[in-house]
């Protein structure tokens, strides 16, 4: 079910008929319940008294600024403090998962669940490297990742999200702060364009592109 919420193929704002859905699936109607609070817990469906569960409007344009500011802030900040020479290095974990992934890419022809599961990751392994669970968890609180692959399929091979992590990972792995938070501000603002796409080319630039974000010297 939250494949088939990601990819579009329940649409936003659906009522989700669980007798249906139990029927469909060929099980009782518990584990179909069951399913749908975790969905809730991601905020992929809502519940509302007197019409039962319904998948989640998609995020708009201002939500998905306000989104990607967030990340802009926290998510360099991050990087730089994950790229320092001591044994909790995550570069060798975020290389094994980029391999891992790279070879999905390699036999699947849809890899879109994958991308969503494996961006996930990367960007989770950072923040747990940076030390600062409160950040991590209310970055997690947002769903980014879920969110915005819900909204347009861009980078639909995954070869670009690829090529930005690898940046990333190599300066994490080199311990070269400055370039860290560099690429993973570029991948940031990157990403916020590639999912704007979705609203018309009306994509307004995230603030400071192309220069630090405002958050360097900030920590949370």
């Amino acid at each position: 079910m939250r494949a088939t919420i990601i990819r579009g193929e329940i649409e936003p704002g659906t009522r989700i008929n669980i007798d249906a859905v139990a029927r469909n699936l060929g099980v009782s109607q518990t584990p179909v319940r069951e399913v749908l609070q975790r969905l809730e817990g991601d905020n992929l469906v809502v519940y509302t008294s007197g019409r039962g569960y319904s998948t989640t409007p998609l995020l708009d344009l201002a939500g998905l600024r306000s989104l990607f500011e967030f990340r802009l802030l926290v998510e360099p900040w991050a990087a730089r403090s994950a790229a320092v020479e001591r044994l909790a290095n995550p570069a060798a974990a975020l290389k094994e998962d980029l391999a891992a992934f790279q070879r999905t890419m390699e036999v699947s022809d849809d890899v879109r669940q994958d991308l969503v599961a494996h961006d996930t990751r990367f960007h989770d392994v950072i923040l747990e490297a940076a030390g600062n669970l409160v950040v991590r968890q209310a970055l997690a609180q947002t769903h980014s990742h879920l969110h915005t692959f819900r909204l347009y399929p861009a980078d639909i091979a995954g070869s670009t999200t690829v090529s930005e992590h690898l940046k990333v990972v190599e300066a994490i792995g080199a311990c070269e702060p400055d370039k860290a938070e560099e690429a993973m501000a570029e991948h940031i603002r990157n990403s916020f364009m590639r999912f704007a796409q979705a609203f018309e080319g009306n994509r307004p630039a995230l603030p400071l592109e192309g220069g630090k974000h405002p958050g360097k010297h900030i920590v949370p």
